[in-house]
């Protein structure tokens, strides 16, 4: 069973996900206020997180930032009333997995879930080996990115987005593939442009080069 923490203060949006994902074998612990739900998060092994941007407390991008500070990696699907690019872009910064929109299909919710949840021992192993192209040195395990000697400080988005740019040394990686692999495949086309845009502001403008209509290759 997928153990899950809700963190949304509608008290019926509540009680009818708690009801209705355990019959999707997903067991539900809630929380009405980041404060709750940050601690829930640290305190406990969940397999997922769903988190409302609009808590009475703080903004869902606080607790959401506030758990990456701590070093966890715990899945976090974003609900929100907010559509926009910019906003969509935030909480995809700040380390969050999926968004979804409200209102949403219970559905495809439980698909999001199951997707996005932490499942150990399933998969592949995540890449351990360092990672060279040009002049740039990145190690998946410690997360840190060296270029030119200097260590180069990424967000966790744009730290994934790097590695797997780096990871196909040589090769075009398309957009398709890396917004799936990177966002997930509800990710919208813009939110490529911007890390890229990011990422080259950290490396140099030559760092990554973009193949016109295909995708990017990681110089270095």
């Amino acid at each position: 069973m997928i153990r899950m923490l809700l963190v949304e203060d509608e008290d019926k949006l509540v009680a009818t996900l708690t009801q209705g994902l355990r019959t999707a074998d997903i067991a539900v612990t809630s929380a009405r206020t980041g404060r709750e739900g940050l601690a829930l998060a640290i305190e406990n092994d969940f397999d997922i997180m769903v988190l409302d941007i609009g808590l009475p407390d703080q903004e869902g991008f606080t607790v959401l930032r506030r758990l990456r500070a701590t070093g966890s990696d715990l899945p976090v699907i974003i609900l929100t009333a907010r559509t926009s690019a910019e906003d969509t872009v935030r909480g995809l910064e700040r380390g969050a997995d999926d968004y979804m929109a409200k209102p949403f299909s219970f559905d495809e919710l439980v698909a999001r879930v199951r997707l996005r949840a932490r499942t150990p021992g399933e998969g592949e192993q995540p890449e351990t080996g360092t990672l060279r192209v040009g002049r740039c040195e990145l190690d998946p395990v410690d997360r840190t990115l060296l270029c030119g000697g200097a260590e180069i400080p990424l967000s966790p988005r744009e730290f994934q987005l790097a590695q797997l740019l780096m990871s196909r040394r040589g090769e075009v990686v398309p957009r398709a593939d890396a917004l799936n692999e990177v966002w997930g495949a509800a990710a919208k086309d813009n939110v490529l442009d911007v890390y890229i845009r990011y990422l080259r502001t950290h490396l140099g403008p030559d760092a990554i080069e973009t193949v016109r209509g295909v995708g990017y290759r990681f110089v270095g």
